[in-house]
C-alpha cells in the first residue's frame, strides 16, 4: 500500500492546514453553545439547539478536516494534482466556514434569510470542492481500494450536501417537502455514504502505516465503497417507496456497514505490531468502539419499544457516533498526519542540506496524551447528559472547551516548530550560498 505514495506531489502546506487549524475552533463553539443552552438541548434531537450543535461538529469541526486530507491525499495517494489548490483551498475554506455561522444562526433563529445564506454559501463551497477533485480525479484509474473509495466518497457528499441545501432551503423559501423523512436520509448519507466511505479510504493507507497493522482484507477493500453507496441507495428509495418491512431491513443493512467498518479495523488493531499504543492508536481503537456502540443502541430501540419511546436515544446514539465515533477518529489522524506533513515539507525544503525535526518532537506526546484524555472526558460527560442534562450539561461543554482548545493549542505548536525550523534552513541555505567557490 505504501507503495502508492508520491510524496513529491504534496501541495503547499497552507492548502491543508487552513482547515486543520479552524476545525478546532468549531468544537470549542460547540462547548459554548452547551454552557448557553443548558438542559433544554437534551429534550430532543429536534431542538434548535441540538440541531445547531450537531451541525458544528459535523460541518465545522469534520468537513473542514475532511477537506484538507483529500487535498493532501488526492495528489500523493492518488496521484491526483489539483489544480491550483491554494486558491481552492482558499475559496472552500471561507465558503464553508462562513456557511456553517449561518447555519448555526439559522437553527438558533428559524430566519429564513440564515437558511437561505446557509445554503448558497455551504453549497458552493462544497461544489467548488467536489468539482476540482472530481477533475483531478477523472483521468486517475481505481487502481487500489483507496482511489476507487475516494472517487465514490465525492459522490456520497454530492447527495449530503444535496439533500442539506434542500432542506435549508425548505426553510428559507418555504418549500413543500418533507422534511422529517429528508433530514434521515441526509444523516444517513452523510454518515456513511460520505464519512465512514472516507475514513474507509484513508484507512487502507493510514492505518496500516502509522499504526504498523496488517492491511485491510482484500476482499474487503475491493468491494466496501460502493456496496456501501449501493445500500444507502437503496434504503433511500425503499424509504420512500417500499413497505415499512423493506425500508426497516434496508436501514439494518445500512447500519451493518458501519458496523463491518468498525469491526474490521478493530480487528487489524489488535494485531498492531507496536509494542506499546500511542494517542492515535488509543484514539482510533475507542471510535470503533463506539462506532459499534451506536449500532448497538439503534438495533435495540428497534427490538424494545420502551428503549424506542424514550426520546433521549436518538442523542444517545448521536453521542456515540459523532464525539466517540468520528471526533476521536479524526483527532487521532490529525496525530498522524499533522506531524508528517510538516516533516515532509521541512525535508523538502531542507533539499538534505538540513535534517527536518523527528516527527515525535513536533507536537510532544505528552500533550497529545493530555488532550486525548480530557476529549475521553468530554465524552462520557455528554454521555452522562444525555441521562441527566441538568447535571452533566455544564460540566460537558466546558470539557469540550477544554479537549478542543488543547487540539487547537497542539497544531499550533506544530506550526510553531514548522516556522522556527524554515527559519533555521533559510539562514543555512543563505549561508552556504554567501560562501565563495573554489
Amino acid at each position: 500500500m505504501q507503495a502508492l505514495l508520491s510524496y513529491d506531489q504534496s501541495p503547499p502546506i497552507a492548502a491543508p492546514f487552513r482547515f486543520f487549524l479552524t476545525a478546532p475552533v468549531f468544537g470549542i463553539l460547540a462547548g459554548v453553545l452547551l454552557l448557553w443552552s443548558g438542559a433544554d438541548l437534551f429534550a430532543s434531537r429536534w431542538t434548535p439547539e441540538a440541531l445547531a450543535l450537531t451541525h458544528l461538529i459535523t460541518v465545522g469541526f469534520m468537513l473542514q478536516v475532511m477537506f484538507g486530507a483529500m487535498l493532501q491525499i488526492l495528489p500523493v495517494v492518488a496521484g491526483a494534482n489539483m489544480a491550483r489548490p491554494l486558491w481552492v483551498s482558499g475559496v472552500v475554506h471561507a465558503a464553508i466556514t462562513l456557511g456553517t455561522l449561518f447555519l448555526v444562526l439559522a437553527f438558533l433563529s428559524f430566519l429564513p434569510y440564515w437558511f437561505t445564506a446557509a445554503a448558497v454559501f455551504l453549497g458552493a463551497g462544497v461544489a467548488v470542492f467536489i468539482a476540482a477533485a472530481a477533475y483531478a480525479l477523472s483521468g486517475i484509474p481505481a487502481t487500489s481500494p483507496t482511489i476507487g473509495g475516494l472517487k465514490l466518497s465525492l459522490l456520497g457528499l454530492a447527495v449530503t450536501i444535496g439533500l442539506g441545501v434542500a432542506l435549508s432551503l425548505s426553510f428559507g423559501a418555504s418549500l413543500n417537502l418533507p422534511l422529517l423523512q429528508l433530514a434521515n436520509i441526509h444523516l444517513g448519507w452523510g454518515f456513511v455514504a460520505w464519512g465512514t466511505v472516507l475514513l474507509a479510504a484513508v484507512g487502507y493507507v493510514v492505518v496500516p502505516m502509522f499504526q504498523l497493522t496488517p492491511a485491510y482484507p482484500d476482499w474487503f477493500g475491493r468491494g466496501f465503497s460502493i456496496s456501501a453507496l449501493a445500500i444507502v441507495l437503496i434504503w433511500t428509495i425503499a424509504d420512500f417507496a417500499a413497505p415499512d418491512s423493506v425500508s426497516m431491513f434496508s436501514s439494518l443493512a445500512v447500519v451493518a456497514v458501519a458496523a463491518l467498518f468498525a469491526g474490521i479495523t478493530l480487528n487489524i488493531q489488535w494485531r498492531s505490531k507496536r509494542a506499546r499504543f500511542d494517542a492515535t492508536q488509543h484514539l482510533w481503537r475507542v471510535a470503533m468502539c463506539s462506532a459499534l456502540a451506536a449500532c448497538a443502541v439503534w438495533l435495540l430501540a428497534m427490538a424494545v419499544p420502551a428503549l424506542g419511546e424514550w426520546p433521549g436515544w436518538p442523542l444517545l446514539c448521536g453521542v456515540l457516533l459523532l464525539f466517540g465515533g468520528f471526533v476521536s477518529v479524526i483527532v487521532g489522524m490529525l496525530y498522524k498526519i499533522v506531524p508528517f506533513l510538516i516533516w515532509l515539507h521541512l525535508q523538502n525544503q531542507g533539499q538534505g542540506r538540513v535534517m527536518a525535526p523527528n516527527m515525535k518532537k513536533i507536537i510532544a506526546e505528552q500533550a497529545m496524551n493530555c488532550q486525548m484524555l480530557a476529549h475521553f472526558v468530554s465524552c462520557a460527560l455528554l454521555l452522562l447528559a444525555v441521562f441527566w442534562p441538568e447535571w452533566f450539561v455544564y460540566p460537558a461543554g466546558l470539557a469540550l472547551i477544554v479537549a478542543h482548545g488543547g487540539l487547537l493549542l497542539n497544531l499550533l505548536a506544530a506550526m510553531s516548530v514548522y516556522r522556527a525550523h524554515q527559519q533555521k534552513i533559510a539562514a543555512v541555505i543563505a549561508a552556504q550560498s554567501s560562501q565563495p567557490h573554489p
